[in-house]
């Protein structure tokens, strides 16, 4: 049988289609994507819940003349599938294939970029105000879910949007749900109309609900069919009287909320609030996970889950794997929280995916989760750091970016202890440049008081986490996603001595001053620089390999006997080079007036870093043992000859 979904080339087919049509196209739409994000993994139950949503939003409006700018992007195939990528969606998330998140160099139909969230509305905001300066007229629509407006910048845009009062729909979508479950008090105020169902005096008010629709200035038929439903009705009815005038109090008009699978209901409420002069929102209330059973059940675990069978619902995982950094962290944390009741967890948004949720779950009280707020996460562990606890804040590399100024004054310009727990430092492979995190060296180590260190392997991340916990100021730890090196974890924890790094090879600082070079690798570059070293030996070149440990401060007494011992020093970091491990020591070398030394700084190019498998990703760009080896031949080798370090 023919699908549907085989004729979309872009939304003018979809356009031409019947009710039923629509109907099969959406499940047809749903198929494609669990069986294409079976293979390699991918965002699953976000996209699952806002098929139809996308295909009446395109269906409604005249794209991509009319702009869709979406939020986070965790959502963004069902809008690829309908915009003439079809063909290439099984490339999703590849390298050189299709963006897992909205690209604008990737199609017409991805009016901006989107990857972070809470970002849409302003974006929107300022589509719409270009839009108006430039006397043009189409429609400019952001679309962002409940858990997003938990963001400070979607409540700082909606307060300007209320101001300007340029036309802009804001399309709400409610699925009680962000990648972990939604927090705060904006959240428990949508879920009070959300779920007025349970509440015993809805069934005796929901028919002064009738007619509350009529407040559209066009009203449709499928709209009226929607004024006769009494549980949309009553509850569109609710929210303008409650959270509707929040935002109407502050210039945006409400409606809502509307049954986000509901196409036809969808579509004829689109083709009205395109009427409407000023700001609109429109709330529709979606399932995260919808049309397959197994991601309804769970849609955090099936938030972005790896490779799976489709038929079982089973991940696919070696049971033989090492634990991930991410576990560790999280066990280890635990631990120490059970012998220390100061420690404290706070995430933004990200109990799962930063590991908390074991810190939850064995001290629910000593767990807080902000929100998608990282900007508040970081102020407020500075409050309870002075409060005389000892936060830990669990965030993403990436996204600790959004609280730079937070860290700069709130945290170490008042010397508090604050411990900066950063997962997924470095290449993290299929997501893109987004969420990359390789700006953390060179965004905190410029800031006075800031000690940075990185783990080689995962037993020495629990020893860092241990020392950083225990030790003054403002510390940042940066490790990896994904699994370990399968290292043995020791029971018993213990300090690293603050700026002291280790030598792995050879046995002795006095044989490593005799090598042809010193390898000085960062964090989960080390294996790379030992396995260089190994076949370097093999040629007869001998390479000392330091695990530097510390970005901030620096083993200055090491590095430079090793630097004016064997004249040639190599940095590797998975982290750009601007501003990184290889410039503070390039750095120590010039205020120390070391002359005549080559040094090379291995790391990652002055742009950003595409999507792709982390081994092709880090082979691409010289983070392997293959490119030290070429770099340190090219160092210690002259005119075909090998050079005597010791000349």
């Amino acid at each position: 049988m023919t699908r549907i979904l085989d004729s979309i080339d872009g939304p003018e087919q979809l356009r031409a289609l019947t009710t039923v049509q629509m109907e099969q196209l959406a499940q047809e739409i749903r198929r494609e994507i669990i069986e294409k994000v079976s293979v390699r993994g991918g965002h699953l139950a976000p996209n699952l819940g806002v098929v139809e949503l996308t295909m009446a939003l395109h269906y409604a409006f005249h794209t991509p003349e009319d702009l869709l700018v979406w939020d986070i992007g965790h959502q963004a195939y069902v809008h690829k599938l309908l915009t003439g990528r079809r063909e290439r969606f099984h490339t999703i998330r590849q390298f050189g294939g299709l963006s897992g998140y909205l690209r604008r160099e990737e199609s017409p139909y991805d009016a901006f970029g989107a990857s972070h969230a809470s970002t849409s509305i302003s974006a929107a905001l300022g589509f719409a105000a270009a839009r108006d300066l430039q006397g043009k007229d189409y429609k400019v629509v952001a679309i962002i879910g409940d858990g997003a407006l938990t963001g400070g910048m979607a409540l700082e845009a909606i307060n300007n949007a209320g101001s300007l009062k340029k036309n802009l729909i804001i399309v709400l979508n409610d699925n009680d749900k962000s990648i972990s479950d939604n927090v705060g008090a904006i959240h428990h105020y949508l879920g009070k109309v959300r779920h007025m169902e349970t509440i015993p005096s809805y069934r005796r008010l929901r028919d002064m609900a009738k007619g509350s629709i009529e407040r559209l200035p066009v009203v449709g038929d499928k709209a009226r069919e929607a004024a006769g439903r009494a549980e949309t009705s009553f509850k569109h009815f609710v929210m303008h009287s409650k959270t509707g005038a929040i935002f109407e109090e502050l210039g945006i008009k409400f409606f809502g909320p509307f049954d986000g699978h509901d196409i036809p209901t969808m579509i004829d409420v689109f083709e009205n609030v395109k009427k409407i002069e000023g700001p609109v929102m429109v709330q529709f209330i979606t399932k995260k996970g919808k049309g397959w059973d197994i991601a309804e059940d769970d849609s955090t675990k099936w938030h972005g889950p790896g490779a799976f069978d489709y038929v079982t619902g089973t991940i696919k995982k070696n049971p033989a794997d090492p634990p991930t950094y991410t576990e560790v962290f999280a066990n280890t944390l635990v631990s120490i929280a059970e012998k220390d009741a100061s420690v404290v967890g706070i995430t933004a948004a990200m109990s799962e995916g930063t590991g908390l949720k074991k810190m939850q779950q064995r001290f629910p009280e000593r767990y807080f989760d902000v929100g998608i707020a990282e900007q508040h996460a970081v102020t407020f562990a500075g409050g309870i750091a002075g409060g005389g606890l000892i936060p830990v804040v669990a965030i993403y590399s990436t996204f600790m970016q959004r609280a730079f100024d937070q860290i700069v004054h709130d945290i170490c310009v008042q010397n508090l202890h604050v411990v900066f727990a950063m997962d997924r430092a470095g290449i993290v492979g299929e997501d893109g440049p987004t969420q990359h995190g390789v700006f953390d060296i060179a965004f905190l180590r410029p800031i006075p008081g800031m000690k940075l260190m990185a783990p080689k392997d995962e037993e020495e991340l629990r020893h860092m986490l241990y020392t950083a916990i225990y030790m003054d100021g403002a510390v940042g730890l940066r490790y990896p996603r994904g699994k370990g090196v399968g290292a043995t974890l020791s029971n018993e924890l213990h300090k690293l001595e603050i700026g002291k790094a280790e030598l792995l090879s050879p046995s002795t600082l006095e044989e490593a001053t005799h090598a042809d070079c010193a390898i000085l690798a960062y964090g989960s570059t080390v294996a790379q620089a030992e396995g260089a070293a190994l076949e370097l030996a093999e040629e007869g070149i001998t390479a000392a390999v330091v695990n530097a440990r510390w970005a901030k401060p620096l083993d200055e007494d090491m590095i430079l006997t090793l630097a004016k011992s064997t004249r040639r020093l190599v940095t590797i970091e998975d982290h750009v080079v601007a501003g990184g491990f290889g410039s503070a020591v390039l750095e120590l070398l010039e205020r120390h007036n070391v002359k005549d030394i080559d040094v090379r700084v291995i790391g990652l190019p002055d742009k950003f870093v595409e999507h792709g498998a982390p081994t092709i990703l880090k082979e691409l760009h010289g983070l392997s043992s293959a490119h030290v080896k070429e770099v340190i031949r090219d160092l210690v080798t002259i005119r075909g000859h090998v050079y005597d370090a010791q000349v």
